[in-house]
C-alpha cells in the first residue's frame, strides 16, 4: 500500500557522557518516516549524526529519549531475546566491510542468520540459493570470503541481509570499500531489489552518487535534519546535480 509508514523515528536523542559530567548531544531530536517500499538515503557530514542514528535505528545501539518503531513494533525497548528475535526476523544491515565470517563459505555466510534460527535445512537450501540466484552470486556458494572480489563479497553480504525477508534493509555506507564499477552493480542491484520486492531501504552515507540512487535523501547536521531532497521524476543524473548542489550549500 503507498504511503503506509515501515518505520517511524520520533523526537530522538542520543547524548554520550554521564550527567554531571562533560556531555555531547550527538542527535538533537530526530523526526521522520520510510514508507514501505521506499529507497531514502540519509548524508551528511562526519560527526554529523549519521553513524548514530542509523545504530540507533538498527537497533545496535539505545537512544537517550524518543522512539522507533518498525513494522508497528517499538523496538526502542527491547532487549535480550525479544531484541535479537527482531532483529533477526525483521532488520537487514550491510556493512561497508562486508562483515564475512572467514572460515565460512558464502553459502554458509548466507544462511547463518537462518541457522541461528534453527531454521530446518530443508528450508534454508532452497532460500539461500533463491536469493543468490537474485543477486547473480549463485556460482560462487562454495567460495570462501578470500576467494571473492569486493563486489562478489558485498554481494555475499547483501544476500546475507536479505534472507529473512526483513522489513527494512540497512546500508552503512555499503559502497566504501568498492571501486566504482562495483559500487555501481551494488547500487543497481539496490534498486532492483527495491523495485522489484519492494524492500525498504534506508542507506547511509557521504557520496552523492550512491545517493542519488535513493527517492528521498535526508540531510543531516550537527545532530539535526536539516533538509530534505525527494527525487520525483528527476533522471538519476539530474538528481546527482541536485545533490551536489544542496551539499554545497547545506555544508557551508
Amino acid at each position: 500500500m503507498p504511503n503506509t509508514p515501515i518505520m517511524t523515528v520520533a523526537n530522538l536523542h542520543k547524548t554520550y557522557g554521564k550527567a554531571g559530567s562533560k556531555q555531547y548531544e550527538a542527535l538533537k531530536g530526530i523526526d521522520f518516516t520510510v514508507n514501505e517500499g521506499e529507497f531514502v538515503g540519509i548524508m551528511g557530514a562526519s560527526g554529523s549524526g549519521k553513524t548514530t542514528l542509523l545504530n540507533m535505528l538498527a537497533t545496535l545501539d539505545q537512544p537517550t529519549s524518543g522512539e522507533v518503531t518498525i513494522h508497528q513494533q517499538p523496538i526502542t525497548h527491547l532487549k535480550g531475546n525479544q531484541l535479537a528475535d527482531f532483529r533477526a526476523k525483521e532488520i537487514g544491515f550491510i556493512f561497508q566491510d562486508f562483515n564475512l565470517l572467514e572460515t565460512m563459505t558464502a553459502y554458509e555466510n548466507i544462511a547463518l542468520p537462518l541457522t541461528l534460527q534453527n531454521v530446518a535445512m530443508k528450508q534454508i537450501k532452497p532460500a539461500v540459493e533463491n536469493v543468490a540466484s537474485q543477486l547473480g552470486i549463485a556460482e560462487f556458494l562454495t567460495n570462501y570470503p578470500n576467494e571473492l572480489s569486493g563486489g562478489q563479497k558485498q554481494r555475499v553480504a547483501a544476500a546475507r541481509a536479505l534472507i529473512n525477508q526483513p522489513a527494512m534493509l540497512f546500508g552503512d555506507e555499503p559502497t566504501g570499500a568498492l571501486d566504482s564499477s562495483s559500487a555501481r552493480e551494488l547500487l543497481d542491484l539496490f534498486s532492483k531489489i527495491n523495485r522489484e520486492q519492494a524492500v525498504s531501504i534506508l542507506l547511509v552515507t557521504h557520496d552523492p552518487f550512491s545517493a542519488s540512487y535513493c527517492q528521498r535523501i535526508l540531510f543531516i547536521k550537527d545532530g539535526r535534519i536539516g533538509q530534505e531532497l525527494k527525487r520525483g521524476d528527476l533522471p538519476r543524473k539530474d538528481f546527482y546535480q541536485q545533490i551536489l548542489d544542496t551539499l554545497g550549500t547545506f555544508e557551508q
